[in-house]
């Protein structure tokens, strides 16, 4: 009998935390004692109950902290401390703004306008709404103003792209559904979009695209006039990224990458995950022979134990045009899957970056 595997836990975005501590701040303001849990209608209607990690009320502030909980997911913003500081306001309405911690903005081409904080539009409009909800239970007509603030987030920003991204000083306030779901590749994706976005709305007409650290380590030293914000990590959505490179109207797109998932790519694979395809060695043996390989090779890359180790056998062969099929046939496979009109280059690299094959095509 099979083992039922263990259910991941989901958890809560940044923004839902926010709302949370925002609404918790507001309501210690009104009624002069320290809640010690709210809950909040979540953007995919759920309700969801947030305890409240320190409280600090003044006849003039409240301060409400919530501790980001992102379940089973490995974010790196698991165990922040999300802080909210609520004051009464002369001005009418709602005024938001991020204090330490919390990035600011500084390239165009994120959903936030530069010189805002992060802040995203969804958490924006959850937190807004949480005060307006409370305001409106308690009969009180007043302006508020919220500083969302994140006590370690500058540390953390630096295992993040915010940086790259132009967020600078700290996290963002993330969270379109106000759950995090484990491993989400919905997350992954919407950030290669928005890195694509930001890329494009800083003039980048050149994109490299890269599977992981290791493979964009090797572009940036074969691309060191390339911005930084031009290098995008794709990880597993080779087809997604290049869409989104297309649409964002670049002119060419080098994808570095290495054997195990680009072996997948050339045969037309755009979600190379290994659970979505594994590595054919038929084909590898068949790009083997047209490379010119004797049949013992082409029986050895047929048996090889992964795609790294069919490389190495062809590479210690001395056959080159090998790794130059590869990349001629990846580059038309994309081409193909995105219907033309950008150039594609293609590199395949090695674990510690040296270059095995090279290819470029448009079309």
């Amino acid at each position: 009998m099979k083992k039922q595997e263990k259910e991941l836990r989901h958890g809560y975005t940044t923004g839902a935390c926010a709302t949370a501590a925002t609404k918790a701040a507001l309501i210690s303001l009104i009624t002069g004692q320290a809640v010690p849990e709210v809950e909040i209608v979540l953007p995919v209607g759920q309700t969801a109950a947030f305890a409240v990690d320190q409280a600090k009320v003044t006849a003039d502030q409240a301060e409400c902290s919530v501790i980001k909980d992102a379940g089973d997911d490995p974010d790196a913003t698991h165990g922040a401390r999300i802080v909210s500081t609520v004051t009464w306001s002369d001005q009418p309405g709602i005024q938001l703004d991020g204090g330490a911690g919390v990035g600011r903005v500084t390239k165009p081409g994120l959903p936030v306008p530069v010189g805002e904080a992060a802040i995203n539009p969804v958490p924006r409009k959850m937190i807004r709404g949480a005060v307006t909800d409370v305001l409106t239970r308690f009969g009180i007509e007043r302006g508020v103003r919220v500083v969302i603030s994140v006590p370690d987030g500058e540390e953390i920003a630096k295992k993040t792209l915010n940086e790259r991204l132009g967020i600078i000083g700290g996290i963002s306030i993330l969270g379109t559904r106000g759950i995090v779901v484990p491993f989400s590749t919905a997350a992954y994706r919407a950030s290669v979009a928005q890195a694509i976005q930001v890329a494009g709305a800083n003039g980048c007409r050149h994109l490299v695209l890269t599977t992981g650290g290791s493979s964009e380590k090797a572009a940036m030293k074969m691309y060191p006039g390339l911005p930084e914000e031009a290098f995008i990590q794709m990880g597993d959505f080779v087809g997604f990224a290049l869409k989104h490179a297309k649409r964002a109207g670049v002119d060419q797109v080098t994808l570095v990458g290495m054997m195990g998932k680009f072996s997948k790519v050339a045969q037309g694979v755009m979600m190379v995950h290994s659970k979505s395809a594994g590595v054919d060695f038929n084909f590898l043996a068949q790009v083997a022979e047209e490379a010119g390989a004797p049949a013992a090779l082409i029986g050895q890359v047929r048996e090889a134990n992964n795609a790294t180790h069919a490389g190495q056998l062809m590479e210690e062969a001395g056959y080159p045009g090998f790794f130059t099929l590869l990349c001629e046939k990846i580059c038309r496979r994309c081409l193909d899957h995105v219907e033309g009109g950008i150039r594609i280059e293609t590199v395949l690299v090695k674990m510690k970056g040296e270059p095995l094959g090279r290819a470029e095509a448009s079309g």
